[in-house]
């Protein structure tokens, strides 16, 4: 992200009002280090705390968790709708606009942060899903989704049965270098 998005966004975060953590990694913007200005630092004393890492599923599963901002990423979207953890999406590349296309109007569990980001945008949009009544049914829509995705993780689901399936189907073959050059061609198609 630039500079620019990075204090656009920070001063959206610090607007809202909202108790936060921020992870930002050292590489997080381009060509320069992070610096966020002198008022963001005034401004969430005593209910901000940035860190570079942490881990994030089980921040996640805390229950002071309202909202999760996010790029989008697949592994990141699962592990916030697993938690019931609503989401904000800002999308960069790859598969993320895609994700968060998903999340945000096919599930209702995201709303997405324009690319032109706006300290006044996200000061709305968090306090919308923190406060707001689209943040409540997103709430409802992802527990909704975290439902279905424990039930198809149980001993029965369809998940567990689908993975059975495969390692019984790979077991099946007569040989390991079989089973090994049979997954290959299905991974190359």
């Amino acid at each position: 992200m630039s500079p620019q998005y990075l204090v656009e966004f920070g001063m959206g975060l610090a607007n809202s009002k909202h108790h936060f953590l921020w992870i930002i990694r050292p590489d997080l913007v381009v060509g320069e280090s992070a610096t966020l200005p002198p008022d963001f630092v005034n401004e969430t004393k005593g209910r901000g705390l940035i860190a570079s890492w942490c881990l994030q599923e089980e921040v996640l599963n805390h229950s002071s968790i309202g909202g999760f901002i996010t790029h989008s990423g697949w592994n990141s979207t699962i592990e916030s709708l697993s938690s019931g953890v609503p989401m904000l999406c800002c999308p960069f590349f790859a598969d993320q606009p895609t994700i968060c296309r998903y999340t945000c109007n096919e599930w209702g569990i995201g709303m997405e942060i324009n690319k032109d980001v706006k300290r006044v945008e996200v000061e709305k949009l968090v306090r919308e899903l923190m406060e707001g009544d689209k943040g409540q049914e997103m709430k409802k829509n992802v527990m909704d989704g975290k439902r279905l995705a424990q039930d198809a993780t149980s001993a029965n689901g369809s998940s567990t049965k689908d993975l059975d399936n495969l390692v019984s189907y790979l077991l099946s073959y007569p040989s390991p270098n079989e089973n090994v050059l049979g997954m290959l061609s299905f991974i190359a198609w």
